[in-house]
């Protein structure tokens, strides 16, 4: 048997407030993992800390873990799950009345804090119920990599990301490739003694923009952002190096998302895929408002923990944005919805 409950419940605002008075963004989860493993451990919850592997890139960035915190001896029937990293630049929490601002605030240190709350009301009434919280999400989900090589045994898995405290039905996949372009250098005076390595990446772009790409009627179109362009030394130099990284966010399987892309750049670049994050379907719950997650998430890669959900408070409109923030209401109705829904899922 795990200990005792605390007597004073979890406040979930004072909790989202301390995880994000944390910086935590993504390479940097250590400090915010400590935190949870002691605030975890001090409610009766057996922790366990596992670490995540830095990229070479990021060493700099220091150790940093997954969390799972469950009963002693006991096999979790459900697990909550979410993210302790966040895109940067990070935004120190402030509050009003009625809303909570900063990095973190709806993605996702609210809806971690509304998943503690929630567990601890679930297991004090006997369900059997963990807590995952991972590393990396915002950027490779290594931590959920990492986390599928050791599963609990769950029946089913809740996944907290903003989808407004609506159940989502699926969740577009995502499929993150590389543009590299090689040329000539020489005086731009003289283009016929070079080759330019911007003007074939931008021939390719072109091709790539002009895709049709797969559509969904209950879903809806897969679409598609050209996010960074690097390349070229100056304005009169022919460019022998052009570089740019492109995000699809797929509907179907990617297989002919890819291949188009491939050929799109045949010829011109060499095409790198970084990531490919499949497109999900997941059940409905009765009397739960549903929406269609239009962004991916750490769920294709914890196929060993469950049968996944998709649930969490806050707008993903304003996550990633110098605005971000979470309704305090919204907050603490997470926290029921997050105890409705396990309580129908395990009866």
């Amino acid at each position: 048997m795990f200990d005792p409950l605390p007597a004073d419940p979890i406040d979930p605002i004072r909790l989202t407030r301390e995880l994000c008075e944390i910086e935590s963004t993504t390479y940097h989860e250590g400090a915010v993992g400590d935190f949870l493993v002691r605030f975890l451990a001090g409610r009766g919850w057996e922790v366990e800390k596992t670490p995540v592997e830095q990229p070479p890139e990021s060493a700099a960035g220091g150790a940093r873990w997954n969390v799972y915190a469950g009963v002693a001896g006991q096999t979790p029937d459900l697990v909550f799950t979410t993210h302790m990293d966040t895109v940067p630049p990070y935004i120190p929490f402030s509050e009003d009345a009625e809303f909570m601002y900063g990095r973190g605030v709806c993605d996702a240190k609210g809806i971690l804090a509304a998943q503690i709350a929630a567990a601890e009301a679930l297991r004090a009434v006997g369900f059997r119920i963990g807590l995952l919280f991972v590393s990396g999400e915002e950027r490779d989900s290594a931590g959920a990599i990492a986390a599928n090589l050791s599963p609990k045994g769950s029946r089913f898995l809740i996944n907290g990301e903003p989808t407004g405290n609506r159940l989502a039905l699926a969740s577009k996949g995502a499929l993150r490739v590389a543009f590299k372009c090689s040329g000539k250098m020489a005086h731009s005076a003289y283009p016929e003694l070079g080759e330019s390595a911007v003007h074939k990446l931008v021939e390719v772009l072109a091709k790539v923009l002009a895709l049709p790409l797969p559509s969904l009627e209950d879903i809806g179109p897969s679409t598609i952002n050209i996010g960074q362009i690097h390349g070229g030394h100056a304005p009169n130099v022919i460019a022998d190096k052009a570089e740019a990284q492109v995000l699809v966010r797929t509907v179907t399987d990617s297989a002919p998302v890819r291949a188009a892309l491939q050929q799109a750049a045949a010829g011109l670049a060499e095409v790198e895929f970084t990531l490919d994050t499949p497109f999900v379907r997941f059940r409905a719950v009765e009397g739960l408002p549903t929406m269609i997650a239009k962004f991916s998430t750490d769920i294709p890669q914890l196929t060993n923990w469950g049968e996944p959900l998709l649930l969490g408070p806050g707008s993903i409109q304003v996550a990633h944005t110098p605005f971000e923030k979470l309704a305090k209401k919204e907050l603490l109705e997470a926290v029921e919805l997050y105890i409705q829904v396990a309580k129908q899922l395990l009866g």
